[in-house]
């Protein structure tokens, strides 16, 4: 029988697969996926509950209110780098039990402020950079766990943030107007504390292939890479080898003696100066093979690739429209007429039909042969169209009911595919997902500091919510114009690559030619020496 050591051991182990699984303990990792769903951007979406509580207390306006989110999703976004670094040093389990730790803590916290500048503090700065620690690491595991069925999985499990929503919203604010909204934040934090259980469940995952081990049994202990003395012992033996057959053997005569011996002698100093100068390169890859161990999660040379680019500059300006929507929906519908407790619940059919959009979305990503990137560009275009239509409908209430059904739908689609989407052939590949996203959220980080403040500029001087929606939609169109660039970008970059390709392939032999050419002759007038 297994005692229990050995079975935490089993546990804490990399999980090993022959490819990927697909499944396997992927399945527990998307559960925790759900909950870290539920309690990062799912808590982020139901601030607006507190909008209006927060204005009264604290006497403020509704751009300095809206900054509480937009630092907290900046800081959540900007520290994306930084959390796969440390992710790729301390692993996935221990970097997402800190971030729960850090989210819970500047929650309750949040609670004992006395005003929105203390506020920035500890929702802003505390738990945006725990929401960081969470969420990217997570869904970053998630993704190496499946291959085919990567974007059905992601997008169930994505649905967390729906349900906090759906379920969440109406359950704290009855809770708020019970107790207050500061017990309710208390409340909220120790829930968020159960993060650090699904960061227990990240259990890494390790791709061996059997054709790999096999291989490398006959090898013994020893690795089948050589280190960097062995490359240092077959250069000098390399020399070695060239200074020796460069010198004659045999029978000489006693007068070219001393033609050898000097020809010898220079022998070896071209020798020394070959090894010397291939001993810098050497030494120029060693350094950069520790730059890529050190900074290869957030590689930002990808910034050269125009495909990454564009999308990224997608991520950027749709970002502007990813948040207004349900900070200021139920002050839109109020503004209009509809009774505070009939408003909620539109952020309710919001979550409903963007769950829906959700599965819809993985069910059709999955079915094959499809461009993905036009799937996501259609209904990018489409959301920037019903946002621009909330203001004109929103004096109707089953028509500002269908616009919200229309938004969490699209939502729902573009929020559970535009990261996954970085492992897509079209923009950067499985290899390369894991160093694109810290980028792309890094770069994400802006518009969500923009975004939320500029919409409430815009509320106070207009004094008309809808214009909020006004500023989401100008940002998602913008974006949907680079993500229709993405595709060219893609397709001139891969003839780029192949043209120089080409013109290596033209030229190397040339090169390799001529200095074989000169070694030969160097060693071919010495043999004349010979009786």
């Amino acid at each position: 029988m297994m005692g229990p050591m050995p079975m935490l051991s089993s546990c804490t182990k990399p999980k090993v697969y022959p490819q990927t699984p697909d499944g396997g303990w992927g399945w527990a990792v998307a559960v925790a996926f759900f909950f870290v769903e539920v309690f990062t951007y799912g808590t982020i979406k139901i601030f607006g509950i507190f909008l209006q509580d927060l204005t009264n207390d604290f006497g403020e306006t509704n751009s300095r209110v809206s900054w509480i989110i937009s630092i907290c999703v900046f800081v959540m976004s900007f520290t994306a780098p930084l959390s796969s670094v440390l992710s790729k040093w301390f692993g996935f389990r221990l970097v997402v039990m800190v971030g729960g730790v850090l989210v819970s803590l500047g929650t309750v916290t949040t609670a004992f402020t006395t005003s929105v500048t203390q506020m920035y503090i500890t929702t802003g700065l505390i738990a945006g950079l725990g929401y960081c620690l969470t969420f990217l690491p997570t869904v970053t595991i998630l993704s190496q766990y499946f291959d085919k069925r990567r974007s059905l999985v992601t997008s169930f499990a994505s649905t967390g943030e729906c349900f906090s929503l759906f379920a969440l919203a109406p359950a704290f604010s009855a809770l708020k107007d019970q107790v207050g909204w500061r017990n309710c934040m208390i409340v909220i934090g120790l829930l968020q504390a159960s993060m650090i259980g699904c960061g227990a469940l990240l259990r890494p995952i390790l791709i061996q292939p059997e054709c790999s081990k096999q291989e490398e049994e006959p090898e013994g202990p020893q690795s089948p890479l050589k280190t960097n003395q062995d490359s240092k012992y077959e250069l000098e033996n390399e020399f070695t080898r060239t200074s020796l057959n460069s010198v004659d053997s045999g029978v000489q005569s006693i007068a070219s003696d001393e033609q050898n011996a000097a020809a010898d002698i220079m022998d070896l100093k071209e020798a020394e100066k070959d090894q010397a100068l291939l001993s810098s390169p050497l030494k120029q890859i060693q350094g950069d093979e520790r730059k890529r161990k050190l900074f290869g999660f957030s590689d930002f040379s990808l910034l050269k690739d125009t495909t990454f680019i564009c999308y990224s500059l997608f991520g950027l300006f749709a970002t502007l429209g990813f948040f207004a929507p349900q900070l200021y929906v139920i002050e839109l519908s109020v503004s209009y007429g509809v009774q505070r407790s009939k408003a909620t619940y539109m952020l309710s059919l919001m979550a409903a039909a963007e769950i829906f959009g959700r599965v819809s979305i993985g069910w059709v990503m999955n079915r094959k042969p499809i461009r993905k990137v036009y799937i996501l560009l259609i209904c990018t275009a489409l959301l920037s169209l019903v946002l621009a239509l909330f203001p004109a409908v929103s004096s109707h209430f089953w028509a500002l009911a269908s616009c919200c059904a229309a938004c969490g739908f699209l939502f729902g689609t573009v929020g559970s595919t535009h990261i996954p989407m970085l492992a897509e052939d079209d923009v950067l590949g499985m290899e390369r997902m894991t160093m694109g996203a810290g980028v792309y959220v890094f770069i994400q980080s802006f518009a969500g500091l923009a975004g939320p403040p500029l919409a409430g500029v815009l509320v106070d001087m207009t004094q008309d919510y809808g214009s909020a929606f006004y500023s989401s939609a100008a940002g998602v169109c913008i974006g949907t114009l680079f993500l229709s660039l993405v595709r060219p970008a893609k397709t001139g970059w891969n003839c780029c690559k192949r043209d120089r390709k080409c013109v290596e392939k033209e030229v190397m032999p040339d090169d390799f030619l001529e200095v074989d050419i000169t070694s030969e002759s160097s060693v071919t007038p010495k043999k004349t020496g010979q009786v």
